[in-house]
């Protein structure tokens, strides 16, 4: 029993599928979404031999890929967001740590005032002279 002929229409729509994907920067398996040859594989979930035999197709991706400068503007404007948001959890990672420390501070003064507070009603309380009044609860 032989092998099936691939068809050569339907590599070649996905080939093609898989360039204008990657050029718009709205890849759908590409992670990077770079402009090059190899993510074109990627994209278009073909093997490496199956995608060559389109050579056409691949110096055509090539080619306007180069024209666009190798890095499509959804996909540069989404790296520059990346690194915005990227520098403002650096941010509020400092702004926490510092919010901790303080957070630790207050509950060691405030474990020290409660201390203190104990000792003076213990004294309060042993000193002789002075009639305690009930409480009003």
């Amino acid at each position: 029993m032989g092998r099936r002929p691939r068809d050569q229409e339907a590599d070649r729509a996905a080939i093609q599928a898989a360039a204008e994907r990657l050029l718009a920067g709205t890849p759908l398996r590409s992670r990077s979404g770079r402009l090059t040859a190899s993510e074109l594989i990627t994209e278009c979930d073909l093997r490496r031999d199956i995608v060559y035999r389109h050579t056409d197709l691949v110096q055509d991706f090539q080619a306007r890929a180069k024209a666009q400068d190798s890095t499509p503007t959804a996909m540069q404007e989404l790296a520059d967001e990346n690194r915005t948001l990227k520098a403002e959890a650096d941010d509020l990672r400092d702004e926490l740590r510092q919010e901790r420390a303080r957070t630790k501070t207050m509950r060691m003064i405030i474990a020290e005032l409660s201390l203190e507070l104990e000792q003076v009603k213990a004294e309060l309380e042993g000193a002789s002279g002075i009639a305690r009044l009930p409480d009003r609860r």
